[in-house]
């Protein structure tokens, strides 16, 4: 925990005098279960590259074009209360979903690949930074009615904002609000890499194509804190990796003649233990997700 070494640097400051700003830092790798991780797992949960069914036949070169919009489930306060092995609530209901845009294009012997980019758009202070999905994947299985498809995908990239500090407690001298003295709005980065393959099952049922998607991804999390606390600056590192497993159910079907609209309900098994003494708990996130999708013909 770092909130005894954070007090104890801003008490000394007062006798150190102006000149020099206190910088304090303590990088941590966390185990799975702290709260910080399950913060950060959460979030990358939310931000996983799923195929939204079945991989599309697409011929070397032809590509088609998707817009992705996955639900954020807000968080409660006791679940925001993360920070310092969860005895610091952190500003996390930043954005209610999550967005992407997908191209994938066709490639030789039935393979296609997919790139995804989330644009760095500002939503109450926070915005993504560079993030950037991958993934290429085919039908191992295509027999009429029913598709067996893999993929392989991974994510790099993260967000920046004033998740430690929030803006709106900037230089508030109540205690009770402002209880780790925020002097001005956090400018924390959150890295959200991952790695990993997933298998659909995909299958017709009159106008709907059903899907079922089973698969795991292994995260390299981090977030760099940027605070000022008590005339303290903050710049530790904290460090998650874990391997999330993932389902998602959903079906899709065509509305014109380039045109389909499909959603799935995404579910990331997540165990957290809120405090040292704390029993495990089971915090999931389940997330209904949708997408608009153009192929051109």
């Amino acid at each position: 925990m770092r909130t005894l070494p954070l007090l104890l640097a801003a008490l000394v400051l007062p006798s150190q005098g102006l000149a020099a700003q206190t910088i304090f830092r303590q990088d941590e790798i966390l185990t799975a279960d702290r709260p910080e991780a399950w913060a950060l797992n959460y979030f990358a949960a939310a931000s996983l590259i799923t195929p939204f069914g079945e991989t599309p036949s697409l011929a070397p070169g032809d590509w088609a074009l998707a817009l992705d919009l996955g639900h954020i489930p807000r968080l409660s306060d006791d679940e925001q209360r993360v920070g310092f092995n969860g005895s610091k609530a952190e500003d996390l209901n930043k954005s209610p979903v999550f967005g992407r845009l997908r191209l994938m294009l066709g490639l030789p012997a039935h393979w296609v690949a997919e790139i995804g980019y989330t644009p760095p758009l500002s939503i109450d202070g926070t915005r993504s930074h560079d993030l950037i999905a991958l993934a290429i994947g085919r039908r191992v299985i295509d027999r009429g009615d029913y598709t067996l498809s893999i993929r392989a995908f991974g994510q790099h990239g993260g967000a920046r904002g004033d998740i430690t500090c929030p803006g709106e407690l900037a230089g508030v001298s109540d205690s009770e609000r402002n209880p780790f003295g925020c002097q001005a709005a956090s400018h924390d980065r959150v890295t959200l890499n991952y790695y990993g393959i997933d298998l659909t099952s995909g299958w017709a049922a009159g106008r709907w194509n059903w899907h079922a998607s089973v698969g795991a991804a292994r995260t390299e999390l981090a977030v760099q804190v940027d605070a000022l606390t008590f005339d303290v600056r903050d710049r530790s590192r904290l460090v998650s990796r874990d391997v999330l497993p993932f389902v998602a159910v959903g079906a899709s079907r065509e509305v014109g003649p380039n045109w389909s609209v499909a959603m799935e309900v995404l579910h990331v098994p997540l165990t957290v233990r809120r405090g040292p003494d704390a029993p495990h708990e089971n915090d999931p996130l389940t997330s209904l997700r949708l997408q608009l999708r153009y192929r051109a013909r």
